[in-house]
């Protein structure tokens, strides 16, 4: 199964369009995962219309109609794996601890909110932690990015964070 995890796009405000580059993988993808700041609609009407599967939530940047349309926190096995997507996970140090605590019953929970790339474990090795970065507003980062990751027998594998050109 493949995946392509996305957040904090922020469209039309950080740039007038999805890069190129992502969506060739959502078109390739099973699943495509967003974890908020979407910012307008229509990125995510694009997306629902692009992708075999999407699941998604709001960030503190989307409006009502965003939230009507997402929940804060999405939940969905893949796989055979328990996923979690959310917005925000709080401050970097202590972030495995949190969230292992605050989320027991999954495997992997994809974050954004920061537009800081993110790959870790929990303490105890349960949960992975994933944030893909921004594709579209890389603030203090070299690059925007997302991340495409691999299911198979069960087992996350073959997590790559992808680094975008910069734009024109």
């Amino acid at each position: 199964m493949r995946l392509v995890l996305m957040s904090d796009t922020h469209l039309p405000r950080r740039a007038r369009e999805l890069p190129r580059e992502l969506l060739d993988h959502v078109a390739g993808a099973d699943v495509v995962l967003h974890a908020g700041d979407w910012v307008d609609t229509a990125t995510l009407d694009l997306l629902e219309a692009r992708s075999r599967r999407l699941i998604g939530v709001y960030g503190n940047n989307d409006g009502p109609e965003l939230r009507s349309r997402l929940p804060e926190v999405a939940y969905a096995e893949l796989g055979g794996l328990r996923f979690g997507v959310v917005h925000e996970t709080g401050a970097a140090q202590g972030r495995e601890r949190r969230c292992a605590q605050r989320f027991p019953e999954l495997d992997v929970l994809v974050f954004g909110h920061s537009h800081i790339p993110w790959d870790s474990t929990s303490a105890d090795g349960r949960l992975r932690l994933l944030n893909p970065g921004s594709p579209t507003d890389r603030r203090r980062q070299p690059y925007c990015t997302f991340m495409t990751a691999v299911i198979e027998a069960g087992r996350l594998g073959a997590v790559e964070l992808h680094r975008l050109p910069p734009r024109r």
